[in-house]
């Protein structure tokens, strides 16, 4: 009975062994693909200050690549004008990994490296499509995302957005018509020396508190693009824009280097190519945008004004020497200045 009883005992492990076997590979079974497929994707917020313009766009196209080379492993959120913060504050999240991406004018990261203001020299290029060209140059491009590598920011693209124009609360048709006008500016030395030059009083300012400062005549006027002022309705503190043309306004966007050390490799090379893609889709897209830009600004009861020829040509020379002025006591600023000159004067037909 002893011996029958410990048979039954045996047979029951074996059973019961039997049974959790079964259970265990029906769990690894279940833990396999599907829940891979379930694991939470990376969320990756882009973040800037404008909105409906080049740099929105390029926001969007890089989105959109990553998303779709990715296989949805990488989740883009993208947070237009100005939504998580004033542009130094979306550089700082950039910097620290809170925000994954930032796209904004180089002038604003000069606070990291004073390098990127070499963007802003007026006269650096003549039209929009010599600006396209030089974005394009492998020079350029290798020294301008480059920088910020050291302040955790990796670049990532580099493009144009649209020629700088001046919005006032009153008209500006004529040189003399600058002076003393209190105007917003780019945070660059490059830009408070340009509008210095014309007898206005520059104000460094972030673009959320542009249209504010505007409607409580904290300031006169206002340097950026006929793209902004339409997408963000600047109609409604001030109707005049004077298109000057210089200096380009060109778009930068970096990467938190924090975060993209984090990636997996094959997810890096996703954010690399996208960008590249993104550059050159973005491209075309930017001459659109400009152009429906000036129709809407008139359409909806805006002003463009043009300075005769004549002091328009004068301006130009006024501005002419203002990079060899800024970057003269800077030597890295000079030196990337003159990179980036010697790639205009090449990609100039």
């Amino acid at each position: 009975m002893m011996v029958a009883g410990r048979e039954f005992f045996a047979r029951g492990v074996v059973r019961a062994m039997a049974v959790v076997g079964t259970l265990v590979l029906a769990a690894a079974i279940a833990d396999g693909p599907a829940a891979a497929d379930d694991k939470a994707p990376i969320v990756m917020k882009i973040s800037l200050a404008a909105l409906n313009e080049a740099l929105h766009q390029f926001a969007k196209d890089y989105a959109a690549l990553i998303d779709k080379e990715s296989g949805g492993r990488i989740k883009t959120e993208i947070y237009p004008a100005s939504q998580l913060g004033s542009i130094p504050r979306q550089i700082e999240g950039t910097q620290f990994g809170a925000i994954q991406c930032v796209v904004t004018p180089p002038e604003f990261y000069s606070g990291i490296d004073e390098r990127f203001e070499v963007m802003a020299a007026p006269g650096l290029v003549d039209t929009l499509a010599q600006a396209q060209r030089l974005t394009a140059d492998p020079q350029v491009r290798k020294l301008m995302l480059g920088l910020g590598a050291d302040k955790g920011l990796r670049g990532v693209g580099l493009f144009v957005s649209q020629p700088s124009s001046i919005i006032s609360k009153a008209p500006i048709r004529h040189l003399a018509d600058f002076k003393g006008k209190k105007l917003r500016i780019f945070a660059s030395q490059f830009q408070s020396e340009t509008f210095g030059r014309l007898g206005v009083t520059p104000v460094a300012m972030s673009l959320g508190d542009v249209l504010p400062a505007l409607q409580q005549g904290a300031i006169d006027g206002a340097v950026a693009g006929t793209v902004i002022y339409n997408a963000m309705h600047y109609q409604d503190a001030a109707k005049y824009v004077t298109n000057i043309g210089q200096p380009v306004i060109f778009g930068f966007a970096a990467v938190s280097k924090k975060w993209y050390d984090g990636l997996p490799a094959d997810l890096q090379q996703i954010i690399d190519k996208a960008a590249v893609e993104a550059m050159v889709q973005v491209d075309p897209q930017t001459v659109e945008i400009d152009d429906h830009a000036d129709k809407a600004w008139v359409a909806s009861g805006g002003e463009l004004i043009d300075l005769p020829p004549d002091e328009q040509a004068s301006m130009l020379k006024t501005f002419s020497s203002v990079a060899a002025d800024v970057s003269k006591t800077k030597p890295a600023v000079s030196a990337a200045y003159q990179t980036v000159a010697e790639a205009a004067a090449r990609v100039k037909k």
